[in-house]
């Protein structure tokens, strides 16, 4: 049986050192993915955007700076549970978000309840959940 956990927060789009603004991000995680997290962008007259990275690497950057490729996260201040930053790379071009980590801790907890990290190799048929997202993945990529 596939579970999910969705939340929906409102994180900062910014656009330059002088320009900023809200928008919604939808947070989805489901069992069927176990490792991954997805963040749907809505950014004003544009179709939303989709970003699926690990659910590891969003707990390791709220705490501190994380991610290697596309995606990296950090903390903005040595504080606990200060705002993060997230930055999505697509080539030279990146997008940089700010959220508050608090609302992104509560989805996290929520999902860590649903499958505790570092059990998720426990889920039954995890080679065909596993297929099921990657041919989703795909799909999604030749449809776009």
């Amino acid at each position: 049986m596939r579970e999910s956990v969705q939340a929906e927060v409102l994180m900062r789009f910014l656009v330059s050192e002088e320009l900023s603004f809200r928008i919604p991000v939808g947070l989805d995680y489901e069992t069927g993915d176990p490792y991954a997290v997805r963040m749907t962008f809505h950014l004003p007259g544009d179709a939303p955007v989709t970003w699926a990275f690990g659910r590891e690497l969003l707990l390791d950057g709220i705490n501190g700076p994380s991610g290697d490729g596309d995606v990296h996260i950090a903390p903005v201040g040595p504080e606990s549970l200060s705002d993060v930053i997230i930055r999505l790379r697509v080539g030279a071009d990146s997008a940089l978000f700010r959220a508050g980590a608090a609302p992104l801790v509560a989805f996290l907890d929520r999902t860590d309840k649903l499958l505790p990290m570092g059990q998720e190799l426990t889920l039954g048929h995890f080679e065909l959940s596993l297929g099921e997202a990657l041919g989703r993945i795909l799909a999604e990529e030749n449809a776009g």
